[in-house]
C-alpha cells in the first residue's frame, strides 16, 4: 500500500477524533446536578476517544505499521480491548449511573492488562508459525467474545429501562435513548471490524481509519443532542426506577393478597378506570402511572398489575391505545381539523409520533384512515 494513502485517511481521522475527544473531555453542561452523570459519561467517552487519537498519532507520526507489524498489532489490540470497555461504560452509565464500581473497575482493569501481556508474548516473543498463528487466533476470538459481552450487558440494561418507561409513562420517553441502541449495534460491528482488520495486509488498514469518521461524528451529534433532553429523560428514569423499587417491595404481599381479594381490588380498579376513561383522562400530555393511580387513590403496583392482567399490555401501549380510539373519533365527527390539531387534542407528543402510532396500531396514516374508515 502506499504510505500516501494510509496517511491521508490518518489526516482525516486524526483531527476530528482529537477534537471530539477533548470536547467531551472539557465543554460545560449545565451547573445542575442533575447532569452529573451525562458529564461523567461524556468523559468517560472523551478519554476513549483521545486513546485511540493517539493510536492513530503514533501510526502517523512513527509509522510502526511499517517498521515493526506485530508492535503495531500488539498496539491496537490492547487499545481496543481499554477501549471497548470505556466505550460500553460510558453508553451504560447513562442508564445506570451505579454501573461503575470499584469492583468492576479493578475487574476489567486486570482483564487488560492480562490480555496485553499474553497479546505481546504472542506477537513478539512466539516464533513465526502455526503455534503463533492458532495464538492470534484465540486472541481475536477473545477480543471478540469480549465486545460482544459488554454489547450484551449494555443492551440488557437499555431494555430494561425501556420496560420502565413503558411500564410508568404514557408518552414514548424510550425514544430519546433509541440512538444508544443504534449505537450500540454500529459500534459491535465498527469495533470487532477494527480488532479483526488489524491482522489483515496494509493494503486494508485505511478502510478501518476512515470507517471511524462517520461512526464518530455520529456519536459527537447522539451526545449534542441528547444534552437538550437529558434532564426529562432523567427524571422519568428515576421516576421508573422509584416505581420498580416500590414493585419489588410490594411483590409478596401483592402475591399473597392476590389469592384472596384480586377480584374485590379488580373491581375496584375497573370501575375507578371506566369513570376516569369516560372523562378522557388519558389524552392529558406526560401522563405517569403515579399520577394516574393518585387520581384514582390506588395502590399503583396493584393499578400497573391490572392493566397487564386485563388488557396485556404495558401502561404506554394501553394509554395510546385510547389516545388513537379517540383520534379516530375526532377524524370522524371533525373532519376539518388537521393532523396536528389531533395530534394536539390526543395528547400526543407531535404529529410525526402520532402518525407514527396511528399506523402501528390502526395499519394505515390517519389521512387514509380518515377517506376509508370516516365516512
Amino acid at each position: 500500500m502506499e504510505p500516501s494513502i494510509y496517511n491521508y485517511s490518518l489526516c482525516i481521522a486524526l483531527p476530528l477524533m482529537s477534537f471530539f475527544g477533548f470536547y467531551f473531555l472539557f465543554a460545560k453542561t449545565p451547573e445542575k446536578a442533575i447532569f452529573e452523570n451525562y458529564l461523567r459519561s461524556r468523559r468517560i467517552m472523551g478519554v476513549a476517544i483521545l486513546l485511540l487519537a493517539a493510536n492513530y498519532s503514533v501510526h502517523f507520526f512513527f509509522g510502526i505499521r511499517f517498521k515493526n507489524a506485530n508492535a503495531a498489532i500488539l498496539m491496537n489490540l490492547s487499545t481496543y480491548f481499554l477501549c471497548y470497555w470505556l466505550f460500553s461504560s460510558s453508553l451504560t452509565t447513562l442508564l445506570d449511573r451505579f454501573y461503575i464500581t470499584k469492583r468492576r473497575l479493578r475487574t476489567h482493569i486486570c482483564l487488560w492488562i492480562l490480555f496485553s501481556i499474553l497479546s505481546g508474548i504472542v506477537l513478539l516473543l512466539l516464533p513465526k508459525g502455526i503455534l503463533q498463528t492458532t495464538a492470534m487466533f484465540a486472541l481475536a476470538t477473545w477480543l471478540v467474545i469480549y465486545g460482544l459481552y459488554l454489547t450484551h450487558r449494555l443492551l440488557k440494561t437499555y431494555h430494561k429501562v425501556i420496560r420502565i418507561f413503558n411500564d410508568t409513562h404514557a408518552d414514548d420517553i424510550g425514544a430519546y435513548i433509541k440512538w444508544l441502541s443504534i449505537f450500540t449495534y454500529w459500534a459491535v460491528i465498527f469495533g470487532v471490524g477494527c480488532g479483526l482488520l488489524t491482522f489483515l495486509p496494509d493494503e486494508y488498514i485505511y478502510i478501518w481509519i476512515l470507517s471511524s469518521v462517520p461512526f464518530y461524528i455520529y456519536l459527537f451529534l447522539c451526545y449534542l443532542n441528547y444534552l437538550l433532553f437529558y434532564e426529562q429523560v432523567e427524571n422519568a428514569m428515576e421516576d421508573g426506577m422509584t416505581s420498580e423499587e416500590e414493585n419489588l417491595c410490594d411483590t409478596t404481599n401483592q402475591k399473597q393478597e392476590q389469592k384472596q381479594e384480586t377480584p374485590f381490588y379488580h373491581a375496584e380498579i375497573e370501575k375507578k378506570i371506566k369513570g376516569w376513561i369516560d372523562t378522557d383522562g388519558y389524552i392529558r400530555p406526560g401522563l405517569t402511572i403515579k399520577e394516574l393511580s393518585d387520581k384514582l387513590q390506588t395502590n399503583r403496583t396493584y393499578l400497573s398489575g391490572y392493566i397487564k392482567t386485563k388488557y396485556e399490555m404495558s401502561f404506554r401501549d394501553w394509554i395510546t391505545g385510547l389516545r388513537i380510539e379517540y383520534a379516530k373519533r375526532l377524524l370522524a365527527q371533525n373532519p376539518r381539523l388537521t393532523v396536528a390539531d389531533i395530534s394536539e387534542k390526543s395528547g400526543f407528543l407531535s404529529p410525526s409520533h402520532f402518525i407514527r402510532m396511528f399506523k402501528e396500531n390502526a395499519g394505515c396514516t390517519p389521512v387514509k384512515w380518515k377517506k376509508t374508515e370516516a365516512k
